[in-house]
């Protein structure tokens, strides 16, 4: 299993989501490179089993570094000619979408749309969609929207139970995608 994880973080809460997942997918036996989006430079999807992608919600979007990005890797597929009608799965191409949110409003379902639309980059491009990762993550700047949205008192989150489900998700994941394959 060969994997990438590019993300994009402000706060740091992104961030320690996709080092708990290098570390599980390791622990799995994964080959696993991690990366800023920042400084990922030239990569190719196709390349890896496994893509990760993440990033905070930001008022219901991905936020601009990574939506250039992904917006930049697809034109240039849609330019080689990777982007097919009915978009065909291809075997062994597989894509994991996971976003830190604090959604002091509405909860979950202000991480939801970004999640979808960074997914839909990805199954245009034959990927299937292994998994959509949605980690609640403090509010950093608002003491209230940490303590007093929807999701109650989120200070200090992702805590360390969050990260080791996340490393352990990971390690299932490769798992599964292992099983897949044989």
């Amino acid at each position: 299993m060969n994997a990438i994880i590019i993300y994009w973080s402000k706060s740091g809460n992104t961030e320690k989501v996709a080092l708990a997942m290098e570390e599980g997918f390791r622990n799995a036996g994964a080959s696993v490179t991690c990366k800023r989006v920042e400084e990922v430079g030239e990569v190719d999807f196709y390349a890896f089993d496994l893509v990760c992608i993440g990033f905070p919600s930001y008022q219901w979007r991905v936020p601009k570094p990574m939506d250039d990005f992904i917006k930049s890797k697809f034109n240039a597929y849609r330019n080689q000619g990777c982007v097919k009608e009915g978009a065909p799965k291809l075997p062994g191409k597989n894509a994991l979408i996971f976003c830190t949110y604090s959604g002091p409003h509405t909860g979950i379902r202000e991480a939801i749309p970004p999640v979808l639309y960074a997914g839909q980059f990805f199954e245009h491009l034959g990927f299937t969609i292994a998994g959509e990762w949605y980690v609640v993550g403090e509010f950093h700047g608002s003491l209230e929207a940490s303590t007093k949205g929807c999701l109650g008192d989120i200070r200090g989150r992702p805590n360390r139970e969050d990260l080791l489900k996340v490393r352990n998700d990971a390690i299932q994941m490769v798992s599964q995608l292992e099983k897949q394959q044989l």
